[in-house]
C-alpha cells in the first residue's frame, strides 16, 4: 500500500534553512562609511549595501560655522507669510568673503528692492504678511512656545482660505487664533491677558474666537485649572513641591464638584495660596492674584470654597 508523502521544493527547503540561521544581533552591526555598508562584526555578513550617507561633507564646530557652510535655507514654517520658501538679500555692503562692495553696490540695492516687491504681490500675501508680523509680536510678548505659534498660523491660514477674515480686522482674528491655539495645546493664556496686548476689545476677540470654532469645526476641551499652577508657582518662586500639592488640592475639589463654572486661573491661584500655607511659604493673596491675572477678591472667594471642601479653617 502506497501513501502520498508531501515533498518540499528546493526553494522551500532553502528558505527553511535560511530561517534557521541565527540572526546577527543588533549590537554587532556596524556601519562601514568607506563602502556604504552595514556589516556584522561576528560573521562578516553584509546586512545592507549601497547606503546613501545623507550627512554633509563638511564639519562645523560652532553655530556660526554651521550657518555659514550650510547650503540650505531655514525650515518650512507656517509662521512666515511665504512659508519660508523665498530668499532675502541682506542689508550689507560686503560680499561673502567680507570684502567691501564698490562697483556692484548699486546693483545689489536694486536687486534687494525688487526682491522685496516680488515677495508680496497679491492681496492675500499682503494680508498674511501683516498677520504674521502681528503673530510674531504677540507670541513674543506672551512668551508662547514655537509649536503654539505654528498652530496659530495654521488656524489663521485656514481662516483666510475660508474667507473668514474678510470684513474683520486682522488683529482680532490673529488674537482669536492665538487664544484657540493656546486652548488646543493646553498652554495657560487667558483671553484677558491676550486682550491687554492688543488694541482690540475683548468682545471682538471673543466673537472671532467663536466664529473660528464654528466655521473651522475645531473642538477644544474646557481649561483645566491645573494647567495654570506651574506658571503661578514659577512666578512666585515657590519650590516644586508646591506644584504637586496645588494639583492635588484641585483634583480633590473636582471630585466634590466645586470647580464647575469657576475661573480656572482663580481656582489655580487659590490652590497655590493654600499649598504655600501648608509649606510655610509666606505669600500674600495680592502677590498671587497679580501673577495669576485675577483679583484678590477672586482668590479669597475661591480659597473659602476650597477650605470648606478640604475641611481647612479659614482665617
Amino acid at each position: 500500500m502506497f501513501t502520498d508523502t508531501p515533498t518540499q521544493s528546493p526553494e522551500a527547503q532553502s528558505s527553511g534553512e535560511e530561517s534557521k540561521k541565527p540572526k546577527c544581533p543588533q549590537d554587532k552591526i556596524v556601519y562601514d562609511a568607506a563602502h556604504g555598508e552595514y556589516v556584522c562584526q561576528d560573521t562578516g555578513e553584509v546586512i545592507e549595501e549601497k547606503v546613501i550617507d545623507e550627512r554633509p561633507e563638511w564639519r562645523a564646530f560652532t553655530p556660526e560655522e554651521r550657518g555659514r557652510r550650510a547650503r540650505t535655507g531655514g525650515p518650512v514654517t507656517a509662521a512666515v507669510h511665504d512659508m519660508g520658501f523665498a530668499t532675502s538679500i541682506d542689508y550689507t555692503d560686503r560680499d561673502a568673503a567680507g570684502r567691501r562692495l564698490t562697483e556692484k553696490k548699486h546693483e545689489l540695492v536694486k536687486l534687494r528692492k525688487w526682491q522685496a516687491r516680488t515677495r508680496i504681490l497679491t492681496s492675500v500675501e499682503r494680508n498674511l504678511a501683516q498677520a504674521m508680523n502681528e503673530l510674531d509680536r504677540l507670541a513674543d510678548v506672551l512668551n508662547l512656545p514655537s509649536y503654539v505659534k505654528e498652530e496659530a498660523a495654521r488656524i489663521y491660514r485656514e481662516a483666510v482660505d475660508r474667507g473668514l477674515v474678510r470684513g474683520r480686522s486682522i488683529e482680532s482674528v490673529i488674537a482669536a487664533a492665538i487664544y484657540l491655539a493656546c486652548r488646543e495645546m493646553k498652554v495657560p493664556r487667558s483671553l484677558d491677558e491676550i486682550t491687554r496686548h492688543t488694541r482690540i476689545g475683548r468682545k471682538e476677540i471673543a466673537r472671532c474666537y467663536r466664529l473660528l470654532l464654528r466655521e473651522l469645526r475645531i473642538k477644544v476641551s474646557t481649561t483645566d485649572p491645573a494647567d495654570y499652577v506651574p506658571r503661578i508657582v514659577h512666578g512666585l518662586g515657590l519650590p516644586g513641591q508646591a506644584v504637586k500639592l496645588a494639583i492635588e488640592i484641585i483634583n480633590t475639589a473636582k471630585e466634590h464638584g466645586v470647580t464647575g463654572g469657576k475661573d480656572p486661573a482663580g481656582l489655580a491661584a487659590a490652590a497655590v495660596y493654600m499649598a504655600a500655607e501648608r509649606l510655610g511659604e509666606k505669600k500674600t493673596q495680592k502677590e498671587i492674584a497679580h501673577i495669576a491675572g485675577v483679583t484678590e477678591v477672586t482668590v479669597r472667594n475661591r480659597y473659602k470654597e476650597l477650605a470648606k471642601v478640604l475641611g481647612v479653617e479659614y482665617e
